[in-house]
């Protein structure tokens, strides 16, 4: 196994390929992450439009869980990359140590709270009685997930800040695999129905914790010992600082889903499901994407702790150019052959002509997509949280779900409208983004413009 050191070195004297060979293994980890929600709708879209959509409805709460999962993931990312990239192994494993502890304990409180807000979100979404008993069965059992889901992201966070991504990618497939066998299991056979898909789920996640606790002690550079930990304010507080807002960031998403979702609701429940369907293939194009965002991450933190400012910027803008590619690349795809892939979910000839005429618009705001977050996750690497959560409330809330409104109940417009609501706010925000990475690249002149600097250096005295 490469030395830390040499690891860091290596990824400085070749960026670009630093970033591919990081980007690789999370793009298929991702993949497989994204294969488990499209496994579960494949196997619960033969049981009919309503199914379909009480996922639908159900996607954007589960995706507040990944959202709080996610932010905590960023936050330890951020600052054990930093850390490392600074060569203070024993401050990154004692950071290591403090998110998985804060995972667990966010674990329970959230738990808590879904229990309680569960029902009075799902009076919030306009779904039909029905639709809104089946999701909340779904649920409620994926609720439990968090026990689990919570904690394997911290450990998927800690290797992937140490620049071994093939690790999560091993223990995400297995997962995957397990989940594939067990949803037709629960689902058909023992007569579960959704709630079988949510089980099966539970069972995968559960055992892929496990899975990470045994590489974690295995093939960890990183050795996190609780008999080592030494509890420090200051690092619970870099991690929320970073990790804070990118969950906020990511929950802005759920919003604008349960908004959208509210929006599609007014046409009717084949329409929700057929929206549903786009957004699962929209999930498509997130996966190089994010793949590129989460190397950029490490890459950054590692190139900014170590003060290698000019190849925090080469290695950025690069990141961009390929992510735009990538993005655009697969709208042309979606654009070209939209029946072919909706056919995966289902076979209904009117979702599948409404869900086509939706995704040929949708794969407008790829290229936009790509730019907000990798850019944001760039920010993030050197420490900034905040930036990436205004620039997503920006196109979210000042300007898609507005328009969408308009469009909808004040103009009278088509679902179709909803769409281009999505495409003007994605325009806004990516001009954000450009001009805040312009402004923070700017204040890379001197050591003394660097976000987090006190910290680093209270961590190695």
């Amino acid at each position: 196994m490469h030395t830390i050191k040499n690891r860091v070195d290596e990824f400085i004297a070749n960026p670009r390929r630093a970033l591919f060979a990081l980007a690789a293994p999370v793009a298929i980890a991702m993949f497989v992450q994204t294969m488990y929600n499209i496994v579960d709708t494949a196997f619960v879209g033969r049981l009919g439009a309503a199914s379909i959509a009480a996922l639908t409805f159900a996607f954007p709460i589960f995706f507040i869980l990944i959202s709080l999962n996610s932010g905590l993931g960023v936050g330890i990312n951020s600052i054990i990359s930093r850390l490392l990239g600074a060569k203070n192994k024993e401050a990154a494993e004692n950071a290591a140590a403090h998110g998985i502890i804060m995972t667990a304990v966010f674990a329970v409180v959230i738990y808590f709270l879904g229990r309680i807000t569960l029902r009075p979100l799902y009076s919030l979404f306009g779904a039909t009685q029905d639709v809104r008993a089946l999701s909340m069965s779904y649920m409620t059992i994926i609720l439990l997930a968090v026990f689990f889901m919570f904690p394997a992201y911290a450990m998927n966070s800690i290797f992937a800040a140490q620049g071994d991504t093939r690790t999560p990618m091993v223990v995400q497939t297995f997962g995957f695999a397990l989940n594939a066998i067990l949803d037709p299991i629960f689902i058909y056979p023992l007569r579960f129905g959704v709630r079988g898909a949510a089980i099966a789920t539970d069972i995968a996640i559960a055992v892929t914790l496990l899975v990470y606790i045994y590489f974690l002690n295995k093939r960890s550079y990183l050795r996190v010992r609780l008999r080592h930990f030494r509890f420090s304010f200051d690092l619970c507080r870099e991690i929320c600082r970073v990790g804070a807002p990118a969950s906020l960031m990511m929950l802005t998403m759920s919003v604008y889903v349960m908004f959208l979702n509210r929006f599609m609701a007014h046409f009717g429940t084949v329409y929700v499901a057929s929206f549903g369907l786009a957004t699962r293939l929209e999930s498509l194009v997130s996966l190089p994407i994010f793949a590129l965002s989460i190397s950029l991450l490490t890459l950054v933190g590692m190139f900014y702790g170590a003060k290698r400012y000019d190849l925090v910027k080469s290695i950025s803008w690069y990141g961009i150019e390929i992510g735009v590619a990538a993005a655009g690349a697969v709208g042309v795809l979606l654009y070209v052959f939209p029946i072919v892939f909706l056919k995966i979910f289902t076979q209904d000839r009117l979702i599948l002509m409404i869900g086509s005429a939706y995704l040929r618009v949708d794969v407008l705001t790829f290229p936009t997509m790509a730019i907000a977050m990798i850019l944001s996750r760039v920010l993030q690497g050197m420490g900034f949280g905040f930036p990436g959560f205004f620039i997503n409330a920006i196109r979210i809330f000042l300007v898609a779900v507005p328009l969408a409104y308009v469009f909808v109940f004040v103009l009278g417009y088509s679902f179709i409208s909803i769409a281009w609501a999505m495409v003007a706010g994605g325009v806004t925000a990516s001009i954000l983004a450009f001009w805040w990475m312009g402004l923070k690249f700017r204040g890379l002149s001197g050591a003394s413009q660097i976000s987090g600097k006190a910290f680093e250096a209270k961590q190695k005295s």
